[in-house]
């Protein structure tokens, strides 16, 4: 029997060729698209590394900035309009001073470019300007560059009084002080309003207290090798004999300025009578922005109240025989560093209150923290001293009466001689008002820095 062939066709013959191709296809786009994905990122990577170094850049700026912005002063005199010439010269001063040649500030307060990595095209420039909305803020730009990509940061000074460190003692005095009874000095509010500054450079006794000793506030003298004398029992900060001497006495510290305060700042409030030696004063007497002529040496017979300023003119000896009111300040137009004998002496009662009411005072208001600025005139108190609204600043000083004051300020001694409180003496400090900078020691304009401006903006 003959056997007879069929043919079979292989109908999908070619199929898993045709699948391996579509495999291929799909995983070489996946291939691609990581590729590009990757590559994507690699350069959003160099991106934000360049975006960083030019942060970097302007950050650096900035602090260098803030380094040289840290030592300008100028007088509070100068007017709001030359602020920033006035901070550009002194800028431009210290960096020739210290021989820096890389950093150059123009006139109009533009920095030049600073090189910082050239090898990397860091680099930071800036400007200081003022703010046109405010002419006590100076504004800071640091911009920072890596190639062609640049940062700016902006911040913010207040430009305003100077803080003279002094003001944080409640008593302050280059020569010795001396305390000859059991006396007690208080920090209404805190301890440390209690606080006292000894500078006894020229001197080998610091400090003497002949009776038991309460204080509250530390002490700090500037002569390492001043002694400070306690005859009696001692508390100071509430701790008790050799322990209160040593954790509350120190010495060898660093002495604050003593600012001197501008005096004839409060010549401009006298426009009252004028006293000279022809002048009536055997009785009592209401002394409203009176000046004191030079060379009068006068003595009050009877009460005074003293309204508005006191302004004496050196050489004086001012004698109040009976009691005193001070409804404003007294004011001693002498020089702290040629005193001679100029003195003002209070034989009767002292205290001190707030200026009066009245229009002719509405000028002098804004005088505040001060109630004597006398820095070329000695002190002396011989009846009750029981209130002293403000800075006391003289050159030497003597309290022999009945002391139980409340002193809103600090005493402060420019004289080498000692300060010396006789009795028991109660001194209470209170600087609540927390009035920062008194009355005529505006003296200097500092710039201080706001944190809180930091922001990086886009130019």
């Amino acid at each position: 029997m003959k056997l007879s062939r069929r043919t079979i066709y292989l109908k999908r013959q070619g199929a898993v060729l045709l699948i391996s191709l579509i495999f291929v296809i799909i995983f070489s786009a996946l291939v691609v698209s990581m590729a590009t994905f990757s590559g994507t990122n690699v350069q959003l990577a160099s991106n934000q590394h360049k975006v960083d170094r030019a942060l970097g850049s302007a950050e650096s700026g900035l602090e260098v900035m803030r380094y040289w912005l840290t030592s300008i002063a100028m007088p509070s005199s100068t007017s709001p309009s030359n602020y920033l010439s006035t901070i550009v010269y002194n800028l431009q001063y210290d960096l020739d001073a210290n021989s820096i040649s890389n950093i150059t500030i123009n006139d109009d307060g533009s920095v030049q470019p600073v090189t910082l990595d050239s090898a990397a095209g860091q680099t930071f420039n800036g400007q200081f300007s003022i703010d046109p909305n405010d002419h006590n803020i100076l504004q800071v730009y640091a911009t920072g560059g890596n190639g062609q990509i640049t940062r700016t940061i902006r911040v913010r000074y207040d430009i305003g009084p100077y803080e003279f460190p002094i003001f944080n003692y409640g008593l302050a005095t280059k020569g010795p002080l001396l305390f000859t009874g059991n006396p007690t000095v208080n920090g209404v509010n805190s301890n440390s309003e209690a606080d006292m500054f000894i500078g006894s450079q020229n001197n080998e006794l610091a400090l003497l207290v002949t009776g038991n000793t309460n204080f509250e506030g530390d002490i700090s003298i500037a002569n390492a090798d001043a002694n400070a004398v306690f005859q009696r029992d001692v508390i100071i900060g509430g701790d008790h004999g050799q322990e209160a001497i040593d954790n509350h006495v120190s010495k060898g510290v660093e002495a604050p300025e003593f600012p001197i305060p501008d005096t004839e700042h409060f010549r401009q409030y006298a426009t009252g009578n004028t006293i000279d030696s022809g002048t009536d004063i055997s009785r009592s007497m209401t002394l409203t922005n009176v000046t004191i002529e030079a060379g009068t040496n006068p003595t009050f017979a009877g009460n005074i109240i003293i309204e508005g300023i006191l302004f004496i003119e050196p050489p004086n000896i001012v004698t109040f025989n009976r009691n005193v009111a001070l409804n404003g300040i007294i004011v001693g137009n002498g020089d702290p560093e040629n005193p001679g004998t100029n003195k003002i002496s209070f034989l009767g009662n002292f205290a001190t209150n707030p200026y009066p009411p009245g229009a002719e005072f509405d000028a002098i208001r804004c005088e505040t923290g001060s109630s004597i600025l006398a820095p070329g005139f000695a002190a002396s108190f011989e009846g009750n001293f029981s209130a002293l609204g403000g800075v006391m600043a003289v050159s030497g000083a003597h309290f022999s009466g009945n002391v139980n004051a409340l002193i809103k300020g600090t005493i402060i001694n420019y004289s080498e001689d000692p300060v010396t409180i006789d009795g028991n003496a109660t001194l209470n400090f209170d600087r609540s008002d927390d009035i920062k900078v008194p009355a005529g020691f505006d003296l200097i304009r500092v710039l201080k820095y706001d944190p809180s401006s930091y922001e990086e903006i886009i130019l």
